[in-house]
């Protein structure tokens, strides 16, 4: 078989929700061949908690499987941990293991053994508390993929939202909406549409930052200095740039029935409404990577590990999201 057909799934925070997650996964078959870069003795103890009967099954470099496993079956690639899981119970000695696990997936994906990664929730803290600067997947993977920039992307069965910028205090998004940063943003946007989803020609929506996106000047000078100059330039490259648009009624099927991704300027602009519209079957995507990553969208749910009260609807989507990326993509 080719490996453009393989895909890896690291489970993420050992004590969360994730390995539940793969196991439940494991109930079906799958579209195309998987490979849980993990712990198996926490697959098979976590699988007794949960009642599950999941055969485990070894899969590793020069061994990957050919097939999708069978229905009630999970191929894994045996990841060490450093200490006993306890569900629930945080342990920054298994910090180290969690990094292990996205280490192979992603050089994995760059040496072309996985089309694409999947990924489960890690919990920054435990990590950063193991003494490893670490915040978050996508800082990681950027920095083992040697990428300088990358765009972060929700999606539901519906609508796509990127970012321009993610996890800053509110007082300081507007000083961070250059024009340079739009203009990296908008073209990773419009490129990964392109090459990993297939869209020829991308429509894409943009928010303006301030209420009624600045109405002239009256609400902020934001829109007319910085954000409409810099999509005229790139409507120039032959981008396909709305807006800027005000955020408050771009959200509505007017606009959205006839994009295909929307620019919000930050964090709590656009993903409220995608959350809404998709919470439990919404995907992470990050974007600018050379590799397809996609993520769920949800955290560890440290009370809910081992509980088997869990929806795996979105690690469903993330599955889905990756194998369409990687079939455009190639």
């Amino acid at each position: 078989m080719s490996t453009a057909q393989l895909f890896a799934l690291t489970p993420g925070e050992p004590a969360g929700i994730g390995p539940d997650l793969c196991l439940l996964l494991a109930r079906t078959v799958q579209p195309h061949p998987l490979v849980a870069i993990a712990s198996r003795e926490l697959l098979s103890e976590r699988a007794v908690e949960l009642g599950l009967h999941i055969e485990l099954l070894s899969a590793s470099p020069g061994n990957w499987p050919s097939l999708p496993a069978p229905a009630g079956s999970l191929y894994v690639w045996d990841t060490p941990l450093q200490a006993t899981v306890q569900p629930g119970q945080l342990d920054a000695v298994n910090a180290a293991y969690v990094l292990q696990t996205l280490t192979r997936a992603g050089q994995g994906c760059l040496d072309g053994d996985f089309a694409g990664m999947i990924t489960a929730p890690v919990h920054k803290g435990v990590i950063n508390e193991a003494g490893i600067a670490f915040s978050g997947h996508t800082e990681f993977l950027a920095e083992l993929t040697h990428t300088e920039q990358v765009v972060m992307m929700l999606a539901t069965r519906g609508l796509r939202v990127a970012l321009v910028t993610t996890h800053l205090p509110l007082k300081d998004v507007a000083a961070a909406i250059t024009a340079e940063r739009l203009t990296q943003v908008a073209r990773i946007l419009h490129a990964d549409l392109v090459e990993k989803f297939g869209i020829a020609q991308p429509r894409i929506l943009v928010c303006g930052l301030n209420p009624h996106a600045g109405e002239g000047g009256h609400l902020g000078r934001e829109e007319i200095e910085v954000i409409e100059p810099t999509l005229e330039l790139l409507r120039g490259e032959g981008l396909n740039l709305i807006g800027p648009l005000p955020a408050d009624t771009l959200f509505t099927p007017k606009h959205l029935d006839h994009c295909d991704a929307v620019l919000a300027m930050y964090h709590d602009q656009g993903l409220p409404v995608l959350k809404y519209k998709g919470f439990g079957a919404a995907v992470n995507v990050t974007l600018g990577l050379p590799i397809i990553r996609t993520s769920v969208d949800h955290g560890t749910a440290l009370d809910l590990a081992g509980s088997g009260q869990i929806d795996s609807g979105s690690l469903q989507v993330a599955l889905e999201t990756a194998y369409m990326m990687a079939s455009s993509r190639s």
